[in-house]
């Protein structure tokens, strides 16, 4: 009995200890989702503006650019994938990784061949534990973001847009990440970020808003060829700040289940602990019982 009651006292202190550590985790989640959610907030505004600029130079003007037409036939196509650094943010990386097998199946599906790149260290051990290959991997700030970041992978992207077939480049561009709706709504996403779309949630221009007409000084070409960088990675930036939101959200949310789940456990514990020490002590006070009898006799 007293080995009993010793291993129930060690689980109770263990479990104690990890309860702290998920509180921890679960305020300093809750204390930076603010920060995060204000980012995408204020990533707004930009991305809408030169998303109706963007919009609207593509719609007035008759102008085949490479980033706004559509391909005759599309051979390869690059699949960017955002996951976390860290893990204890319940199924959030799960998600995301099930829906990029998805798309990539519908791609395989058409005859396309597919070019992974992968934002998160989660991605990168999905894809090494697999043997899977990928072109290229961005690790450290998944849960905040950096612009630089964002700016590389614009870089990176246009350029194997831009290249030949042959050459290793791609015909089109897929982004998948989560999308933060609410603090308990985060969807995992696609979008094809090349051809042009104009077509993603609140960067989205509304359909009854008109849009400004323009005088373009120099050629329409021109407008595009500096507009279209800087709309690529404002999107490619607002996606990682809403995904940085959302692993921010799953991380608060994973963490106070483990905290409660550690409380349950606890009682669950302390109670088996007192039973086996009630029972110890019925079993003492009997032997002292029939050591009595046995004297008396």
């Amino acid at each position: 009995m007293g080995a009993q009651i010793r291993v129930y006292r060690q689980k109770i202190a263990s479990t104690t200890s990890m309860g702290k550590i998920f509180k921890a985790m679960e305020l300093i989640a809750s204390s930076r989702i603010g920060k995060a959610r204000a980012r995408v907030s204020a990533s707004l505004p930009y991305a809408n503006a030169i998303t109706r600029a963007v919009t609207a130079v593509a719609s007035q003007s008759e102008v085949e650019h490479p980033l706004t037409t559509e391909p005759e036939s599309i051979r390869r196509a690059a699949v960017l994938v955002m996951t976390s650094d860290r893990g204890l943010a319940g199924s959030y990386s799960a998600s995301v990784l099930k829906q990029a097998e998805h798309l990539v199946e519908l791609l395989h599906s058409e005859g396309k061949d597919v070019k992974t790149y992968l934002v998160g260290r989660k991605g990168q051990a999905y894809f090494d534990f697999r043997g899977r290959e990928y072109a290229q991997v961005w690790t450290g700030g998944t849960d905040a973001p950096e612009f630089e970041t964002a700016r590389e992978l614009r870089e990176v992207l246009l350029k194997d847009f831009a290249d030949e077939f042959e050459a290793g480049g791609v015909d089109e561009i897929h982004v998948v990440f989560t999308q933060f709706k609410s603090m308990v709504v985060q969807e995992p996403t696609v979008i094809r970020l090349l051809p042009l779309e104009v077509v993603e949630g609140e960067s989205e221009t509304p359909a009854d808003e008109l849009l400004p007409l323009y005088e373009y000084e120099p050629e329409p070409e021109q407008v595009l060829d500096a507009l279209l960088p800087r709309y690529i990675e404002s999107r490619i930036f607002n996606a990682m700040l809403q995904a940085a939101a959302s692993e921010l959200a799953a991380r608060q949310r994973a963490m106070k289940s483990a905290g409660d789940n550690a409380n349950e456990l606890i009682k669950k514990y302390t109670r088996l602990r007192n039973n086996a020490r009630q029972a110890e002590v019925t079993q003492e006070l009997s032997e002292i019982v029939a050591g009595a009898d046995a004297l008396n006799g």
